[in-house]
């Protein structure tokens, strides 16, 4: 993940922001998810120092934008083992 300058931070939407307008310093606001790298970092930094509120929040926000990000393992094995059992039967039916 590459490191914002303020310049760059300023160039990005609102829209592009998982708390638009709630920065106590003014800014545009908290948690930038423009990218994967940006969205996964949020929720790591709202999961150490953001309300409850801001949690389910900014996780509402990158599930919207992102919505294979921050699923539980076995929601995510079980969303693969899904795959590859419909990837078997369309093998199946070709041969």
């Amino acid at each position: 993940m590459a490191r914002l300058t303020t310049k760059e931070r300023k160039r990005i939407p609102k829209s592009d922001f998982a708390l638009p307008g709630k920065r106590k310093s003014g800014g545009k606001g908290g948690y930038p998810i423009e990218d994967e790298a940006h969205a996964r970092n949020a929720l790591a930094r709202v999961s150490q120092f953001g309300t409850p509120a801001q949690k389910a929040e900014v996780k509402r926000k990158v599930h919207e934008t992102y919505p294979g990000i921050g699923e539980s393992k076995k929601k995510t094995a079980e969303r693969d083992r899904g795959r590859r059992s419909e990837d078997r039967s369309a093998s199946r039916r070709q041969k």
